[in-house]
C-alpha cells in the first residue's frame, strides 16, 4: 500500500483511488475543497490526483516524502558552494546548522505558497540562483577570504567572527532586496510588466545560473574524478535508462490483504540511489585504505560534525547574528532576485498544465511572486545565506508521479519542517564526500541550464535576429564576468560605494545576460510569432478577470466575505482583482 499511487494507471486502480479520496472527505464540512469545482470541465491530463483533490492521509505522507527527497538533494548542494565563500572551516558544525535553517524556512514558505500563495502545488526553498551573486559579494575585496594559514592560526571564536560577519552581510543583502519581489507581486508591478518577460529573457537569465557555476563543479568532482565520474554515470543509467523498470515489492492493499506490485524505483529515486551506491563505494574503499587519511573522498572526514550537532534545534531570526545592509550587497543580491522572478513566472504555467489545472491568473501570479518574496525576506532574517525559489526538481516529480494534489505538499512542508529543528539530520547530508557532491554537480547545473534553454521551444529559431539575441545574451556575460573577476579593481569612480555597486552588478552574469536579452528582444523589430509571444501567451492567462464563484485558485478562507467586498475586486492579490479596473477608473475620472 505504500508505493501504490505510482504504479500503475489502470481504470481499476484510478477507481480505488477516487474511492479513497471520498473515503477521506467524509464528515467533513462540505465535502472538502473537492466540491469547490466549478472548473473540472476545463482540466485536461492524466493525473491520479488533481490539484484539489485530497488523498487519504496515509498515502499523503508517503507522496510528500517523495517531494521531500526530490528537494532534499538541491538543498544540500548549496551550503557546499556557499560555506567554503563565507571561510568556513569544512569540520565546521553549523554546516549542518544552515542546513537544517534552509530546510525550516523551506517548510514554511512552501505550506504558505501553497495555501495561500499562488496556490499551486510547489516547493519554495534555497536556489542556486542565489549564489552567482553571493560570490560575486564574497568577491569584493571587502569580503574576501583571508589567506589560509591566516585562518588556520585563528582561534574558533575568531574563525567564527569571519564567517558570521559574511553571512550577516548576506542576510540583510537578501532580505532588503526581495522587498523588490514582495512589493512588486503582491501590488501588481510585476504582474504589470510581464509583457516583457519573454523567452528570450528567459532563456538567458535561467541558463547562465547552470553556465556560471561550472567552476565549482569542476573543483569538486576534480578531487577525485572516478568517483565524480561513477555518480553522474550511475545518475545517468538510473534516471535516463532505467526509469521504465520496476522492481518487484510487497504492499498492502486493503480488497486484496498483501500483494506484489511492480514499483519504478530507478524513475522516482534516482538520486538517493546514486548517492547511497557511491557513499558505500567510497567506504568500502576508505576502510580498505584506498583513500589515503584526509583524502577528499573518505567517508571518515567529518565526522565529527555529526558528533557536535544537537539533537534538537529551532532556527531562529538572527541567529548568526544582526543583518548589516549595504548598497553594493543589495543591487547585487537584486539579480538573485530578478532571475528567481523570471524563473518561477516560468514554472507557474508549466505546474497548472501538469496538475492538470486551469492556467494561473493574474491574480495568482501576483501573489505567487509576493510570497515567494516574503519567503525570501524570511530566509534572510533567518541566516540560510540564501533566498527562495520555485524547484523544478519537485516540478518534475509532478509529472513523474502524476500528483498533483496541494495537499500532498503541505504535508511535505510539515515534514521539511519537522527536519528543520532535528539537528542531526541536517549533519548526515554535510558528510557526503565531496567527489559524489561534484559529480551531482555535472548533472544538476547542467539540468538548470537546459531547462533555460527549454524556453526556445516557444520561439523561431530559424530567425537570425533570435539567433543573434541568444548568441550574444549567452556569450558576452560570460566575457564580461569572467574579465571582472579577473580585474576586480578596474573600476575607480571615486566613490568607494558606487565602485563596489558596480563591480557586483557587472561580475553578475544572470543579470547582465537577462537585462541584454530582455532589451535586445524589445529593441530589435520582429514579429510576434517570430518572439514566440502568441505561444508563450497561451501558457498564461493575464487577461482573466477575478473569479465569481469557487475557483482553484481561491483561498482556503474567508471567499464569501471577498466576494462580497467590491473592493476586493481593484487588489493585485484578491481573488476577486479584474485586471485593469483600477487604471480604468483612473481614466474615466480624468476623462470627465
Amino acid at each position: 500500500m505504500l508505493f501504490t499511487i505510482y504504479l500503475d494507471n489502470s481504470l481499476k486502480t484510478k477507481k480505488m483511488f477516487q474511492e479513497n479520496i471520498q473515503m477521506g472527505l467524509d464528515g467533513m464540512p462540505n465535502g472538502g475543497e473537492n466540491n469547490a469545482q466549478p472548473n473540472e470541465a476545463k482540466r485536461e491530463g492524466n493525473v491520479t490526483y488533481g490539484i484539489d483533490d485530497i488523498p487519504p492521509w496515509y498515502l499523503c505522507i508517503f507522496m510528500a516524502l517523495q517531494h521531500y527527497l526530490t528537494m532534499i538533494g538541491a538543498i544540500v548542494a548549496i551550503p557546499f558552494i556557499l560555506c567554503p565563500a563565507l571561510c568556513m572551516d569544512e569540520r565546521d558544525p553549523d554546516r549542518s546548522n544552515i542546513i537544517s535553517t534552509m530546510i525550516f524556512v523551506t517548510g514554511l514558505i512552501t505550506w504558505l505558497q501553497a495555501t495561500f500563495g499562488c496556490r499551486l502545488p510547489i516547493v519554495q526553498g534555497g536556489t542556486i540562483s542565489f549564489l552567482v551573486p553571493t560570490l560575486a559579494i564574497l568577491g569584493l575585496p571587502t569580503w574576501k577570504c583571508p589567506d589560509q594559514g591566516i585562518l588556520a592560526a585563528m582561534t574558533p571564536e575568531d574563525r567564527r567572527q569571519v564567517w558570521t560577519s559574511r553571512m550577516c552581510e548576506l542576510s540583510g543583502a537578501i532580505a532588503v532586496s526581495a522587498l523588490f519581489q514582495l512589493f512588486g507581486g503582491y501590488f501588481g508591478i510585476i504582474g504589470s510588466l510581464l509583457r516583457f518577460v519573454t523567452p528570450l529573457t528567459i532563456v538567458p537569465t535561467v541558463a547562465l545560473v547552470g553556465l556560471t557555476l561550472f567552476d565549482h563543479a569542476a573543483e569538486a568532482a576534480s578531487q577525485q574524478w572516478g568517483i565524480a565520474a561513477g555518480t553522474f554515470i550511475l545518475l545517468t543509467i538510473f534516471s535516463q535508462c532505467m526509469g521504465e523498470v520496476k522492481i518487484p515489492t510487497v504492499a498492502w492493499r486493503k480488497s486484496v490483504g498483501l500483494t506484489v506490485i511492480w514499483f519504478p524505483l530507478f524513475k522516482l529515486f534516482p538520486v538517493l540511489l546514486t548517492i547511497v551506491i557511491m557513499w558505500v563505494v567510497c567506504g568500502i574503499l576508505t576502510a580498505t585504505d584506498v583513500f589515503e587519511a584526509g583524502h577528499p573522498a573518505r567517508t571518515d572526514l567529518k565526522v565529527n560534525i555529526i558528533e557536535d550537532a544537537p539533537w534538537f534545534r529551532v532556527p531562529y531570526p538572527g541567529q548568526w547574528g544582526v543583518p548589516t545592509v549595504s548598497v553594493a550587497g543589495v543591487l547585487g543580491m537584486l539579480a538573485g532576485v530578478l532571475a528567481c522572478t523570471v524563473e518561477s513566472i516560468s514554472y507557474y504555467p508549466t505546474t497548472a498544465r501538469m496538475c492538470a489545472a486551469p492556467p494561473p491568473p493574474l491574480h495568482a501570479i501576483n501573489r505567487g511572486l509576493g510570497t515567494e518574496g516574503l519567503g525570501t525576506v524570511l530566509a534572510g532574517l533567518w541566516g540560510s545565506g540564501n533566498g527562495t525559489n520555485t524547484f523544478g526538481e519537485n516540478v518534475g516529480a509532478i509529472g513523474v508521479t502524476k500528483v498533483g494534489s496541494r495537499r500532498v505538499v503541505q504535508w511535505a512542508a510539515g515534514l521539511m519542517i519537522l527536519q528543520g529543528v532535528i539537528g542531526k539530520l541536517g549533519a548526515v547530508f554535510i558528510i557526503i564526500p565531496q567527489p559524489i557532491v561534484g559529480g551531482l554537480f555535472c548533472v544538476m547545473f547542467g539540468m538548470i541550464s537546459a531547462f533555460g534553454l527549454s524556453a526556445l521551444q516557444y520561439v523561431d529559431l530559424n530567425s537570425s535576429r533570435n539567433l543573434y539575441i541568444i548568441g550574444f545574451s549567452l556569450f558576452f556575460p560570460l566575457v564580461l564576468t569572467r574579465w571582472m573577476a579577473a580585474h576586480s579593481g578596474v573600476i575607480n569612480t571615486g566613490v568607494e560605494a558606487l565602485d563596489a555597486v558596480l563591480q557586483v552588478l557587472l561580475s553578475t552574469s544572470i543579470l547582465v545576460g537577462g537585462v541584454v536579452g530582455c532589451f535586445l528582444d524589445n529593441l530589435i523589430p520582429g514579429t510576434r510569432e517570430e518572439r514566440g509571444l502568441d505561444k508563450w501567451a497561451q501558457e498564461m492567462c493575464l487577461e482573466a478577470a477575478g473569479s465569481s464563484g469557487p475557483d482553484t485558485y481561491d483561498f482556503p478562507v474567508g471567499m464569501s466575505y471577498i466576494r462580497r467586498w467590491n473592493w476586493t475586486t481593484y487588489v493585485p492579490f484578491m481573488p476577486t482583482y479584474e485586471n485593469g479596473k483600477f487604471s480604468a477608473l483612473f481614466q474615466r475620472k480624468k476623462d470627465s
